[in-house]
């Protein structure tokens, strides 16, 4: 005979969940209270970015470049729209280089303003304009935050129009977790705190955050909550053991040259794990979330099933849930990675001696990790809720519209 739910309404499993979601709570509390930031003085930044303007260009001529350049170079003509010159006129000078992006009237771009140099004749590559003391201006890259804001609008209203009021709250809980990110994870890091640590408290903070304000406090973010959490462990637990085993330092990108030469104290190795349990916290909530209401949703549809026929059938939708998920997951890793990929393939490297360099071994770790993550969360968040939608009377379960 199939038991019966709780009448108590949930003072079994479901008390214990709760506590144990308030210790960590707590916990991650404690956490961004002792790693929190003081006022961050890294220099990593100094010379890597200059003050800009927002220019337009009016209109452009190419012409074969004169020797020992070779390509063509160009001569664009462009009006300022902010700063102290804003509405006159200048020139640009471009190509010779081969890397250096094609413009076109119209083309809304970013330029830096040098100062005015003493004057006397110009010397070897200075424009005639800086050897008369002019102001003069290079390019430094297009202006892409009108568009950007303009596709982020559309974004937000799609989540509005299609999730109403949970996708209100959704994009409030991503608001949330960019200031995480922004105000505690990174300052974090830059002041001199264990990457993984702070990965881990930031991460826990998100997750609670923005599960509670899209879910709501029930059975079902109690269970998606400990079950991301149990992963995260595990990512991070993996994590710390594959790049040892690995031998990867963190040196193999760019970034951690910029950081090296502009003194910052921060440990290479951390903020590689630090990365790992990032990146998987988005899919892990994705995950767990979608396994705690189909376990709910399977409960409230047959309220006579025991803990191990829910188990059972919750577990076959998370099984296809899983390879649509990992499948996705490593797509995302190789998209990001295409161009080093390319480089590899066009050096005529093999596949094994490619897969061997920390650029690439890299990429592969943080890929296998996430998806042993993400599949332990599978019958942890299963399990878990199973046990909460049979502690539970059937209407709370019972899927609402909103």
């Amino acid at each position: 005979m199939a038991s019966t739910a709780n009448p108590t309404g949930g003072r079994g499993p479901t008390r214990v969940f709760e506590l144990l979601v308030a210790a960590i709570a707590a916990g991650t509390v404690i956490g961004l209270i002792a790693l929190w930031p003081g006022d961050v003085d890294a220099p990593v930044s100094e010379g890597l970015a200059a003050e800009t303007e927002r220019a337009e260009v009016i209109s452009v001529t190419y012409e074969a470049c004169p020797p020992p350049q070779t390509g063509e170079c160009g001569e664009a003509e462009i009006r300022l729209d902010t700063g102290p010159e804003s509405g006159a006129t200048s020139t640009l000078i471009s190509g010779g280089t081969g890397i250096e992006p094609e413009l076109e009237p119209g083309d809304e771009i970013r330029v830096a303003r040098t100062e005015p140099a003493p004057v006397g004749p110009p010397t070897s590559g200075e424009s005639e304009a800086a050897s008369q003391g002019r102001t003069t201006y290079t390019l430094a890259d297009f202006e892409r935050r009108g568009p950007m804001l303009w596709l982020a609008l559309a974004f937000a209203a799609l989540v509005i129009l299609f999730g109403r009021l949970r996708g209100a709250l959704s994009l409030v809980g991503l608001a949330i977790s960019l200031v995480v990110i922004l105000a505690f994870v990174v300052p974090a890091i830059l002041d001199g705190s264990a990457p993984l640590a702070v990965a881990i408290v930031g991460a826990l903070a998100v997750m609670l955050c923005t599960v509670t304000l899209a879910h709501g406090w029930g059975p079902k973010s109690l269970a998606a909550m400990l079950g991301t959490a149990v992963s995260l462990v595990l990512v991070a637990v993996l994590a710390l053991a594959f790049t040892n085993l690995t031998h990867l330092t963190g040196l193999s990108s760019e970034e951690a040259t910029l950081l090296l030469q502009g003194g910052a104290d921060i440990s290479l190795e951390g903020l590689l794990l630090a990365g790992i349990v990032i990146a998987a916290l988005g899919v892990l909530d994705d995950v767990t979330v979608s396994q705690a209401s189909t376990v709910l949703a399977l409960r409230a549809a047959n309220p006579a099933q025991s803990f191990r026929q829910l188990y059972g059938n919750a577990l076959r939708v998370g099984r296809d849930h899983v390879s649509a998920t990992v499948n996705t997951l490593v797509l995302a890793y190789v998209g990001a990675s295409l161009p080093v990929l390319l480089i590899f393939s066009s050096g005529e490297i093999g596949v094994i001696d490619a897969v061997n360099t920390e650029l690439i071994a890299t990429e592969v770790v943080g890929t296998l990790v996430g998806s042993i993550g993400l599949i332990a969360a599978v019958p942890v968040t299963t399990a878990l809720a199973a046990l909460l939608a049979r502690d539970v009377p059937r209407t709370a379960v019972r899927p609402r519209l909103r």
